[in-house]
């Protein structure tokens, strides 16, 4: 068994493919139409086969107060490996992108969290 999709919830899609492939630097791997929204997923670009990212529209009613709750007790929908947390949180502060927390060493892990402008917390971290 292995992970082959996972999901963070968005108030908007399109939005949320321009943040999440402009600016962090995804790729878009599905973008099928299905009535309002899309089936649309983004991959990394070192790993196009691998685990996907529904960008997932937050349209039932449970996904706004669930994702405003975790945004305001400051919890991460979700966390991204990265190589360095520092040389990214730079790259991402330059590119306008709003970090809650700078890079933060919790013994051997590196982490910092930023606003995904989709509703989302994101973590990023690297041991």
């Amino acid at each position: 068994m292995k992970i082959h999709l996972t999901s963070i919830l968005v108030d908007d899609q399109a939005k949320a493919l321009a943040f999440y492939t402009d600016v962090l630097g995804f790729v878009k791997k599905n973008d099928i139409p299905m009535g309002e929204h899309s089936w649309l997923t983004v991959v990394s670009p070192d790993d196009t086969d691998g685990v996907e990212l529904v960008l997932e529209p937050d349209a039932h009613p449970a996904a706004k107060p669930f994702k405003a709750a975790l945004v305001d007790d400051g919890i991460p929908f979700t966390s991204f490996a990265v190589e360095n947390v520092h040389t990214e949180y730079e790259r991402l502060t330059k590119l306008g992108v709003v970090f809650t927390q700078p890079p933060t060493e919790m013994g051997p892990v590196t982490t910092a969290v930023f606003d995904d402008t989709c509703g989302n917390l994101i973590q990023i971290a690297h041991m």
